[in-house]
């Protein structure tokens, strides 16, 4: 089974674009772009995409690649203090001379649709959760769409980054699965993926994932974005060697991408309704 996400994101979308109506919300995304990088414009050109559909007003800050850290946050500081502002969101990766963390840290909680902020984060591992993470939030969704069993199951996440492997790994924890966290430093990783019904790839490495990773009828959730040797847009897995032996596989394209910005929509209206004080 492939797990194509195109066709539930629109559905999630024309949910939210329904939702937004009904309540008649105001709704003001702002997105921080720093620099000229190529694939930064196109992930923001899809989210404005995706705002301008479900009626989600969009504000892009673009900013010289060299701007000071100092600055930057003055910038971010002023859009916290703006009521007319629901959400803020700043486009990795940011140069060098920037730090990721301080800049999480100094975002709003409730106008953090990334859910990169501690509070956020630490709200997630509490089994609280407030703003998910995007892409960790589509990956779930993913696999209880396709009525995925995720209770008892044994998880491989490959990848121990803030934006998808920790969220992911706490989420599928909550979801009572018995995850593995595995990372460059891992040793024996064949070994744990081929005890695994469920592999979460966000390792950026093309095609790393072979069949001979993986035993029969798993799950594998594809979230790596790669070129392979001809230039032509893949994953993590190995698609072609894996999809007879899986159970279920996420392609790519077509696959977690498009859950990503669906869930940011989402974040988006939640945020809304927790300045709102309508939820907590």
């Amino acid at each position: 089974m492939i797990l194509y996400a195109l066709d539930i994101a629109k559905k999630i979308k024309d949910k939210s674009k329904k939702e937004i109506e009904k309540k008649k919300l105001k709704i003001l995304l702002s997105v921080i772009l720093i620099g000229d990088n190529y694939a930064s414009k196109v992930y923001i050109k899809n989210k404005k995409i995706a705002c301008d559909y479900v009626g989600i007003d969009f504000k892009l800050f673009k900013l010289d690649e060299n701007i000071s850290q100092e600055k930057l946050l003055n910038l971010i500081n002023n859009l916290n203090l703006d009521d007319k502002i629901t959400g803020i969101l700043v486009q990795l990766p940011l140069p060098d001379h920037i730090d990721k963390t301080i800049i999480m840290q100094n975002i709003d909680p409730k106008k953090d649709v990334d859910g990169f902020n501690p509070f956020n984060i630490g709200a997630l591992i509490l089994e609280k959760p407030k703003l998910i993470p995007c892409t960790a939030l589509g990956i779930l969704e993913l696999i209880k769409f396709y009525n995925i069993k995720i209770s008892g199951t044994y998880c491989a996440v490959l990848g121990r980054s803030i934006d998808v492997g920790k969220p992911v790994a706490a989420l599928m924890l909550n979801a009572n699965s018995t995850v593995a966290v595995c990372h460059s430093k891992t040793e024996n990783l064949i070994e744990i993926t081929r005890k695994s019904d469920i592999i979460i790839s966000s390792i950026g490495k093309a095609k790393f994932i072979k069949k001979d990773f993986i035993k029969r009828n798993s799950v594998l959730i594809d979230v790596g974005i790669n070129r392979d040797e001809n230039n032509k847009l893949c994953g993590d897995i190995d698609f072609d060697s894996c999809i007879e032996k899986a159970h279920s596989i996420s392609p790519v394209p077509k696959g977690v991408g498009a859950m990503t910005i669906a869930m940011l929509i989402n974040n988006c209206i939640k945020a809304k309704l927790i300045q709102l004080n309508i939820i907590e």
